[in-house]
């Protein structure tokens, strides 16, 4: 039986997760996930296949959601209250476009500062109707795709034992910036035929695997990118047939609830994998 060993919120997309204990997921996932995103002047997404130090901006939402702090290095912290009312601008992720609200200059100045680039802070709006795709149709913020993104610590170890088998080091989870890491399976890669699952009490339906990127190739601390693994490694034995490379998987929520670190897996329904 798998169990949830870590919950993870990414406030701000592209930048440092906070921990969680304890979180109620919503239509859109962990409360403030990917709720706000860095832009530059043409209002395009950053992501770190393009710009890693975002990976070194520690991002905290009030328990409110009316104040977000940002802390990066060698630069004080900056604190901002949340606009949700100002007029909305529009913004893109991959091609797609998307109404957001713009956070105000002191944020955008400090941005461009820690990234090096001129970058603004938008957030999703109020009237966000975004449906996502995959098996099970949902919705999420500014997520890449499903609102919940799931890895296992077993399919990590498996891809470990590969990546030393080529005399190099192994890598944390925390490259696939995973909102649950489960642990307790004795095989890799479980997690590929879960349909249907429950954790707490909410209830969660499979939409697709995870194709990987560049951003498993940032060292998160670091903020950099650090050498060819996963990537390398996963295209000897995780290829998908959609293209690229698999780990990990996405859900949609079907049933808001409350998930805890400690929570069981259970899983309602499978199939087979997509791979």
């Amino acid at each position: 039986m798998a169990t949830v060993v870590e919950l993870n919120c990414y406030p701000v997309k592209g930048c440092a997760p906070v921990r969680l204990q304890d979180a109620a997921i919503g239509p859109a996932g962990l409360p403030d996930d990917r709720t706000f995103l860095v832009v530059g002047p043409d209002g395009v997404f950053r992501s770190q296949r393009a710009d890693p130090r975002l990976s070194l901006i520690q991002p905290r939402v009030d328990a409110d959601h009316a104040r977000l702090t940002l802390d990066g290095p060698d630069i004080e912290p900056l604190t901002i209250d949340v606009d949700t009312a100002s007029p909305r601008r529009e913004v893109r992720m991959f091609d797609n476009p998307y109404q957001a609200i713009d956070q105000g200059n002191p944020v955008a100045d400090w941005l461009s500062t820690v990234l090096g680039v001129p970058s603004r802070l938008v957030r999703v709006p109020p009237e966000h109707n975004r449906i996502t795709d995959g098996l099970t149709p949902g919705t999420s913020a500014f997520a890449d795709s499903s609102a919940i993104h799931l890895a296992s610590l077993a399919s990590l170890r498996t891809l470990n034992d590969r990546i030393a088998e080529r005399g190099e080091p192994e890598l944390p989870i925390n490259r696939f910036r995973a909102n649950i890491v489960v642990d307790g399976w004795d095989e890799p890669d479980q997690e590929d035929e879960i349909r249907k699952v429950s954790v707490g009490s909410a209830e969660l339906g499979y939409t697709k695997l995870a194709i990987r990127c560049a951003v498993t190739l940032v060292d998160q601390h670091a903020g950099r990118r650090a050498g060819l693994e996963p990537l390398r490694t996963l295209a000897d034995y995780r290829r998908a047939r959609q293209g690229g490379v698999a780990f990990g998987i996405k859900f949609a929520v079907l049933r808001p609830g409350k998930c805890s670190v400690g929570d069981e897996l259970r899983i309602t329904a499978q199939g087979p994998t997509e791979r």
